[in-house]
């Protein structure tokens, strides 16, 4: 088959397609192939790939980066038809757009994006999703210090400014570049669980995981040295995940009042400690379903979240599925644990 009737080579897996435009930003690009090109099947380096990912552009040829070099991108707009993934990267052209409508030739490229596949932007690449309508009634975020101009350009458009992420199923947004590292990992994990995606992050060497609802600005990320800090009782927490944690008993690790606790536990992380509390308490399940066979009574007393239907409703407001769901998803079909 020759490059013209195909741009993707691999049969059965996951195809993405990036889309870069002019003066494309280097560390999103890097982004993009480190994430997906990293993920194996079984969450191992000597698995086989995951995804195939290509790179493509408008229109093809050498793109401007934004340091003293170029980028020759092959791939034209053809990409984007055979996608099953649509990753839309950001450019500095977006921080100074004034006008609701993307240029012809992004445009016209955007409208060769197959009905079905899912899309995805980075940073200020959610300008170009919502200028082509395709954010119209949903929620969505991009980089804090474009938010004003966003709202005002796209009033159609629910902007959260205050998450790292978006996940509207079949269309995503990540707020700054960087939590585009986190939307990655997001969706690889929801393609093939959480072993996948943290075989992924080992390998980068970054966090396997921050919820969508943090933060992107926290104005205190890192205490001064002399300053109190939560990050004891954090550590303190997630080594009694199976146990029952008051807020309290958070605010003494640190021999803090709850209400000074709470201040300092939302300017370090970006969420209440009951709120993280609950998040982490998901993750781990997510580790039990896919890695044991505990049944789901199990796994809710294990992770602290006490009955079925308690673990059920948090799994349920996270993720959309139910525990005996995502335990099939990402285990396949099998006995029911006893």
């Amino acid at each position: 088959m020759s490059p013209i009737e195909s741009v993707f080579r691999q049969r059965g897996r996951h195809r993405v397609a990036v889309l870069v435009r002019p003066r494309l930003l280097s560390i999103e690009l890097g982004i993009a192939h480190q994430i997906f090109g990293q993920a194996r099947t079984g969450g191992s380096v000597a698995g086989e790939p995951l995804y195939e990912v290509v790179t493509c552009t408008p229109e093809p040829g050498e793109l401007r980066g934004d340091g003293d070099f170029g980028v020759v991108v092959r791939h034209g707009p053809e990409a984007l038809a055979e996608a099953d993934t649509v990753l839309v990267l950001s450019s500095p052209d977006d921080y100074t757009q004034s006008s609701p409508e993307p240029p012809p030739p992004l445009r016209e490229a955007l409208a060769r994006i197959r009905p079905g596949a899912r899309i995805a932007s980075i940073c200020t690449g959610a300008f170009v999703l919502a200028s082509a309508g395709l954010l119209d009634g949903r929620t969505a975020t991009t980089h804090w210090r474009h938010t004003q101009r966003f709202a005002a350009l796209f009033p159609a458009v629910g902007l959260d400014p205050d998450v790292l992420y978006t996940d509207g199923g079949s269309v995503l947004t990540s707020a700054g570049c960087a939590s585009g590292i986190d939307l990655c990992l997001h969706m690889v994990r929801h393609d093939h669980g959480m072993a996948v995606a943290n075989d992924v992050a080992r390998r980068a060497v970054v966090p396997p995981h921050r919820e969508g609802g943090q933060a992107q600005y926290i104005p205190e990320p890192v205490p001064q040295p002399a300053s109190p800090s939560t990050a004891t009782a954090r550590d303190w927490s997630l080594r009694r995940l199976g146990e029952p944690i008051t807020l309290r008993e958070m605010a003494a690790q640190e021999a803090m009042s709850v209400r000074n606790f709470t201040r300092r536990f939302r300017a370090e992380v970006g969420t209440t400690p009951i709120s993280w509390l609950t998040g982490q308490r998901v993750r781990r399940a997510r580790e039990l379903l896919e890695e044991s066979d505990l049944s789901v009574d199990q796994v809710a007393e294990r992770t602290g979240l006490g009955t079925a239907a308690n673990l059920r409703q948090h799994f349920h407001a996270a993720l959309g599925t139910s525990p005996s769901a995502y335990r099939t998803t990402f285990r396949g079909p099998g006995p029911t644990p006893a």
